[in-house]
């Protein structure tokens, strides 16, 4: 039988950010976005069940028999932790592992925009970390609160599902909810977290209506709330939460929104070129008061120029912070081309900038 914990040590070795598991196949990493198949035999139906039974037990076992996905997370020896994913395909077993670091990274170390840094300051409000699966939002998330726990002395209650980064407390007195174990789902874990005096929340995921009301709610009383959604720009965002509620109920939201929502950082994953990793690219959308005109007269349509005219207050669109991190040396020109939303314009930007910096210094006469 292929031994899990010997599988996911070889995926830490090998700088791995996920593993998976399928039937009839050996164990394969996702290293830099490349998928890489282990030196392993093929992985059994058999095999894989016995993994879900050893990571959580009979209950919980006879639970994802039931339902068909169960997410949970695991530890092995050294302190590494994963996130998990167990389901079904073709009626046989397959399992989805995430790296999870062991340490919260130094915001400094994620190259994001000096403005994210700024966002921790708030005394209330709502910040939402957007992108697709796997576009770094718990990482960024994390790093943000641990800023907090290095400089403030605040009550933070997040709940997660499950809980990713184990964050000890500094500064600040930190209480982490998983979904599931420590509370029921992330409404009940709102509800409940309100009268337990926070200064701030994170809350992992606003995936259903009750959450997102609770979630508004309580940047409504006065809590700086952090939060994600699976949205890849921050138009794509507001339009997700104020769609999310029956027609009726649109227009006040929409004003709820307007006067709680404080910034939308939507990013994605570069491959790195200069070493091995990641880096984040990003859009960032702050709140200001066009901005929150926007939302409440339910003009989104508007947000991209907004982004576009106010880079001076820190704003960006993703392809200015698709370039920012191409100029940087960290990402590959051709990939900052084909992934931008205007391939064109990127590269005549790429283009113009490369002469810019390749021109000659004119001296002027008389000059030193």
């Amino acid at each position: 039988m292929i031994d899990i914990k010997n599988i996911l040590a070889l995926a830490i070795e090998n700088r791995a950010s996920d593993v998976h598991i399928n039937v009839g196949m050996p164990p394969v990493l996702r290293r830099d976005t490349d998928l890489i198949d282990m030196d392993a035999p093929p992985v059994t139906d058999q095999d894989a069940r016995a993994m879900v039974l050893a990571m959580v037990g009979p209950e919980k076992t006879k639970k994802f028999e039931e339902h068909r996905d169960l997410d949970f997370s695991t530890e092995i020896t050294g302190g590494h932790r994963f996130r998990v994913n167990a389901h079904f395909q073709r009626d046989t077993v397959a399992i989805s592992f995430r790296v999870i670091p062991n340490q919260v990274h130094n915001i400094d170390d994620l190259h994001l925009p000096g403005i994210v840094k700024e966002l921790t300051d708030l005394p209330r409000g709502l910040v939402l970390v957007t992108g697709h699966t796997g576009s770094g939002k718990s990482t960024s998330l994390a790093a943000m609160i641990g800023l907090i726990n290095s400089r403030y002395s605040k009550r933070i209650i997040t709940l997660e599902d499950p809980v990713e980064y184990l964050i000890e407390n500094d500064r600040c007195m930190i209480e982490q909810r998983e979904i599931g174990s420590d509370c029921p789902n992330f409404a009940s874990g709102l509800r409940h977290a309100l009268r337990q005096d926070p200064d701030i929340i994170m809350v992992g995921e606003m995936r259903d209506l009750e959450t997102t009301s609770f979630t508004i709610t309580a940047a409504e009383t006065g809590h700086l709330v952090f939060s994600t959604l699976h949205t890849i720009n921050a138009p794509q965002s507001i339009e997700r939460i104020i769609d999310i509620y029956p027609a009726g109920q649109q227009n006040q939201i929409r004003t709820m929104l307007a006067n709680t929502l404080q910034a939308v950082i939507s990013q994605t994953l570069f491959r790195r070129i200069d070493e091995p990793g990641m880096v984040p690219c990003t859009e960032i959308l702050l709140c200001t008061s066009a901005t929150r005109n926007c939302i409440r007269e339910n003009r989104i349509y508007e947000i991209p120029n907004i982004i576009e005219t106010s880079r001076r207050l820190g704003m960006q669109t993703m392809d200015h912070g698709i370039a920012e991190m191409y100029f940087k040396g960290f990402i590959d020109r051709d990939e900052a081309i084909v992934r931008s939303s205007n391939p064109g314009k990127m590269e005549k930007m790429l283009v113009s900038a490369g002469k810019m910096d390749n021109a000659p210094q004119v001296v002027k006469a008389g000059a030193d």
